[in-house]
């Protein structure tokens, strides 16, 4: 269920960063909502590793969930830069959801 709500989330994140251009009034409370979601499941599902580059990559997820959350409030305040930080966020999730289960198979194998 986590899993399903988790990639619903993202995917409600990327839709509602479109909708905006169309739709300004309605965008933010979307993204609201879908970055709530997606920040909790990120928070409540940490690395089950022990690796000090495994812990480093996960509090990068919970970075690009604080810059999601800045992005959503600057979308609110009509602010044009909510799209550079929501950038910042998406570029350092992207990292850490690569690299991370890399980190983690390694760690898996060496045990």
């Amino acid at each position: 269920m986590k899993s399903i709500l988790f990639k619903i989330s993202g995917v409600l994140i990327l839709l509602s960063a479109l909708l905006y251009m169309f739709y300004p009034a309605v965008a933010p409370w979307i993204m609201a909502f879908s970055v709530a979601v997606f920040s909790a499941i990120t928070v409540t599902n940490p690395y089950p590793g022990k690796s000090i580059r495994g812990k480093r990559l996960f509090n990068l997820q919970i970075l690009s969930c604080l810059l999601m959350i800045a992005a959503t409030y600057l979308m609110f305040k009509n602010r044009s830069e909510w799209v550079l930080v929501m950038v910042a966020g998406a570029v350092f999730l992207l990292y850490s959801a690569f690299v991370l289960p890399i980190e983690l198979d390694k760690e898996n194998r060496g045990s």
